[in-house]
């Protein structure tokens, strides 16, 4: 169990025509991020993606973070990204069968314990915790703390938080969770502006626990 986790930074859904580069690089100038989950809108067309997507991974491994797609695993490779981050443990089993020991590969969409049991036996790098659903619904913040406290007590794979306000980051950071991952809130505003504040969040709720 960690006292200090780390940021992860997941981005929107990155399409053909997404020019996040400049944004991108102001949030990871902003505080010591770990990996970068690069969200893709995987009905876009391949070229074009993948026209998209090398800059900002370019940039991620740059500031020295590690560049993970979701969305589309036939890009994994191509784009140069570090690994995968998949959806659901099934989508987890093939993406560790394919990528691993390679690439990275991390497991989020976990619903229930068995299903996270199951993605963690899959010799998963980390699980994810508290992203929303195919509705874009975010669970209670409640139930992702309550998972990710049982998950950090009881297992050894590294467990991610997500934080889609800035309200959860110090609660999440509070459980023993190995990452805090920001999510939605950092890019309605200057992102590098709201990661410098989450990491004063996290600081803080460091030096108090």
């Amino acid at each position: 169990m960690s006292n200090s986790p780390r940021l992860m930074l997941i981005t929107p859904p990155i399409g053909a025509d997404t020019d996040l580069t400049s944004q991108l690089s102001g949030a990871l100038g902003a505080a010591e991020i770990a990996a970068v989950i690069l969200r893709v809108e995987a009905s876009a067309d391949e070229r074009a993606l993948l026209k998209a997507l090398k800059p900002l991974v370019e940039t991620v491994q740059a500031a020295g973070a590690a560049a993970l797609i979701e969305g589309a695993p036939d890009l994994v490779g191509k784009s140069g990204a570090d690994g995968m981050h998949a959806l659901g443990e099934r989508n987890g089993r093939e993406a560790t069968s394919r990528f691993k020991p390679e690439k990275l590969v991390g497991i989020g969409g976990l619903r229930t314990r068995d299903t996270a049991m199951a993605a963690g036996e899959t010799g998963a790098d980390y699980v994810l915790f508290g992203d929303p659903g195919k509705g874009g619904e975010t669970p209670p913040i409640d139930a992702t703390l309550e998972r990710l406290e049982w998950w950090a007590e009881i297992f050894v794979t590294p467990c991610v938080g997500q934080a889609e306000t800035l309200e959860a980051v110090a609660p999440i950071s509070a459980t023993g969770a190995d990452f805090v991952a920001l999510g939605h809130f950092v890019w309605t505003q200057s992102p590098a502006a709201a990661v410098r504040v989450a990491a004063d969040e996290l600081a803080k709720a460091e030096a108090i626990s």
